[in-house]
């Protein structure tokens, strides 16, 4: 495992050989951060991702947009494949797939209860914490592809943070007005 702060595209010209493209992990703040911060989005883009590295680590026929879209369906084996993994590479702390799956799932449906308590919906990307632990631990053991620990935010990520911050003071104001 690399754990550098180069330009990823140096990185990319310095390892052509790996079939896994330069793995960008983030601290579990910034990954929280950016998740309650854009309502949950963000854990789509971490879906698509996490299947993205799959796909390309085990040379896997399969369309990561296609299995984010329908998350309802393939999070769970999304879980148990970072699950499997993580504790192929070391990771000795146990969770528990079904579990963060229907928590994830009972917090997601709780979008239906009426303003401000469909708040809460915004607290499922708790449920996937143990996940992102795991798959940020299994890359950083692997010695398959270069991994980027990424201390600041990149400039998308400063936009989503700018940009919802803007969208929570309206919606905060519009709640309180």
């Amino acid at each position: 495992m690399l754990n550098l702060e180069k330009d990823s595209t140096t990185l990319i010209e310095q390892a052509p050989h790996h079939s896994v493209e330069v793995q960008k992990i983030i601290s579990i703040n910034k990954f929280m951060l950016l998740c309650f911060l854009t309502m949950g989005l963000y854990l789509i883009w971490w879906m698509f991702k996490a299947w993205r590295f799959f796909m390309q680590k085990d040379k896997l026929d399969i369309m990561p947009a296609f299995r984010t879209v329908l998350y309802i369906i393939f999070l769970y084996p999304l879980l148990k494949k970072i699950n499997n993994y993580a504790k192929q590479q070391g990771y000795t702390e146990n969770f528990s797939s079904g579990w963060m799956f229907i928590g994830f799932i009972f917090f997601s449906v709780l979008i239906k209860l009426p303003e401000p308590y469909d708040l809460i919906t915004v607290l499922n990307f708790i449920f996937l914490i143990p996940a992102f632990k795991a798959l940020n631990f299994a890359k950083q053991q692997s010695n398959q592809f270069v991994v980027i620990e990424q201390k600041k935010f990149s400039k998308a990520q400063m936009v989503l943070i700018v940009l919802f911050s803007i969208f929570w003071c309206l919606y905060l104001l519009r709640l309180f007005l």
